[in-house]
């Protein structure tokens, strides 16, 4: 026999747990909708300079970009292809968002990145949005826009919404679902009624979770649903979830897509999607992403940064208050799925993404609750070294691939980074017994540590030029006016011994990739031509035997910060008169 919910207890965790609750000033500001809005304008601040001064990122990134730009250059929007070679790895929900995003603030042949980037900054900023309405609404407004700034504030999720990808898509997707979830969830514990609205996000964001990035955002869901049965011994208020509607929906969603992709490839994109994609990622480390069980774990304090200080109370209280209703929801939010994603062999740092809001959560819960001198140390130490950790970053970083103008600016990142880290560390330790001290300082972590990302991302790294080999590569083939897609020279361009797909995006699709042999030939028909260090024995060889004539232009160099490796690429143009027509 089915044994039902107990009646809840009293809440341990509530608006009104503690009177001294700081922020005050946040609760004239966050009502209503304005809450959400807060908190993903604070995401928008902390994401927007990288966004906008970044170059294209390989390898994923600019694979994902490439590919919707063939969309909107061929029409095509069911098939993924990236160049000549089909791309059936990820659903096609993001590259159907980032085409949308092109084609209303800017035009395919551009290839602006920043365009591309959008729908990321769109879906981090929903995070954050979610995150806050569902705590605002459990634990009041002014600690739900807490909840909100600390997760939108973090490393990793900032960091994602500047990407082309689909990872801050489907946090923000996930996080709607697991909003709109525990909302029904804490409802159904206190007898009141299900909006219509709550179903609707629940399911709406499984279904582009879905069409975004596969069974991600239904596994974390799912995981979330079997732990509460296993807590509660009951998942009958699970009813109330309209599961035809729901179910519908999804299909509705992610039918015709599928329906689609199915009958154009003859079934071949799911074969490669799962067989190719996903199957390797659990049975070991795919494309030498392996790392041992405890890397999320280990990481976590880092990509959580500035909110690093409220972690171990985080941790606390959701052991601790895991009776609480809230606490209980958000332990089974995070737990099952990350533990799944640390037994994962392949182990990417965004995987946990989904799961940071619960902890994000639990940290404004902990600010209700209280924590011990412990706690506060931990969480002190632990901000005060992860501060320390990334202001080092500008500094290493500036002066491996920068110069000595570019000091004062690595500078500045790191001191930020660790004031931010400092300003996390007087927060945990004045909260017990000098909240305004706590207030303030809160607030500058979280400030200080947008303004160090921001430095760092939208600043300082743009202008490391060695690690930017594509873009160099790039200019300079515009600064000698040799882009076929000007209209003037014989395309398109060989590239002989360098593949990123960052240069693919920014020379066009058109782009040859291939070897000294493949450039010979090209030259030999007026084409210009990129030739890596590896191949340029080779290149010249084929250059006398052929007696193709050709010009050197010029070179870059720089790291390859997909390989790791230093990279020489030559550009070379053909002799007047190669490849002309009699």
């Amino acid at each position: 026999m089915t044994r039902t919910a107990a009646p809840p207890a009293a809440e341990a965790v509530s608006p009104q747990a503690r009177p001294d609750a700081p922020l005050d000033w946040l609760s004239k500001i966050s009502r209503g909708w304005r809450g959400p809005l807060i908190a993903a304008l604070f995401t928008v601040v902390a994401a927007l300079p990288g966004l906008l001064a970044l170059p294209p990122l390989d390898r994923d990134e600019s694979r994902f970009a490439q590919a919707t730009a063939q969309m909107l250059e061929t029409g095509d929007f069911v098939n993924i292809r990236y160049q000549d070679a089909p791309r059936d790895k990820k659903p096609v929900g993001i590259h159907w968002l980032q085409a949308v995003s092109v084609a209303s603030v800017s035009r395919v042949e551009a290839r602006a990145i920043w365009a591309y980037r959008l729908p990321s900054l769109l879906g981090a900023s929903i995070a954050a949005a979610a995150l806050t309405w569902f705590a605002g609404a459990a634990l009041g407004q002014r600690t739900g826009v807490i909840a909100g700034a600390l997760f939108g504030s973090g490393v990793l999720l900032t960091t994602e919404a500047f990407i082309a990808k689909t990872d801050a898509v489907l946090c923000g997707a996930t996080t709607l679902a697991m909003a709109a979830l525990g909302r029904i969830y804490l409802a159904s514990r206190r007898g009141e009624p299900i909006r219509k609205a709550w179903v609707t996000f629940f399911w709406l964001g499984l279904a582009v979770s879905i069409l975004v990035k596969g069974p991600i955002g239904p596994m974390v869901a799912g995981l979330a649903l079997l732990a509460l049965w296993a807590l509660d011994r009951t998942l009958a208020w699970t009813a109330r979830l309209n599961w035809l509607f729901g179910l519908g929906l999804v299909v509705l969603v992610v039918g015709p897509w599928a329906m689609a992709i199915t009958v154009a490839t003859d079934g071949r994109f799911w074969g490669a999607a799962v067989g190719g994609d996903l199957a390797p990622k659990l049975h070991g480390g795919h494309e030498s992403h392996g790392a041992l069980p405890g890397f999320h774990t280990l990481l976590a304090p880092i990509l959580l940064f500035p909110a690093t200080a409220l972690l171990p109370a985080a941790v606390a209280i959701l052991w601790r208050k895991r009776r609480d209703p809230l606490l209980r929801f958000a332990l089974a939010w995070a737990l099952p799925a990350w533990l799944v994603f640390e037994a994962t062999p392949t182990k990417l740092i965004h995987y946990p993404l989904p799961t940071y809001g619960a902890l994000a959560l639990a940290m404004a819960a902990s600010l209700h609750d209280g924590f011990g001198r412990a706690t506060a140390w931990i969480g002190a130490a632990s901000s005060l070294g992860v501060g320390a950790l990334i202001a080092a970053l500008p500094l290493v970083a500036n002066g491996r691939f920068g110069s000595a103008g570019l000091t004062p600016l690595a500078g500045v990142a790191a001191a930020l980074a660790l004031a931010a880290g400092v300003a996390g560390a007087v927060a945990v330790l004045s909260h017990r017994k000098q909240p305004r001290r706590f207030e303030i300082a809160l607030t500058l972590a979280l400030g200080l540590g947008a303004l160090a990302h921001g430095a760092m991302a939208g600043g300082l790294a743009p202008q490391l030029r060695p690690i930017w080999v594509s873009q160099e590569a790039a200019r300079l083939i515009a600064s000698h006016h040799l882009d076929p897609r000007d209209g003037v020279t014989e395309g398109p361009i060989v590239v002989a011994g360098y593949a990123e797909p960052s240069l693919v995006f920014q020379l066009g699709t058109a782009t040859e990739l291939g070897d000294a042999a493949d450039a010979v030939e090209g030259l030999s028909e007026g084409q210009p031509a990129l030739i890596e260090g590896r191949e340029a024995v080779a290149f010249q060889r084929l250059l006398r035997s052929e007696g193709v004539a050709a010009v050197r232009v010029g070179a870059v160099s720089g790291l390859n910060t997909s390989t790791g490796k230093q990279v020489t690429l030559e550009l070379w143009r053909a002799a007047p008169g190669t490849g002309e027509t009699p």
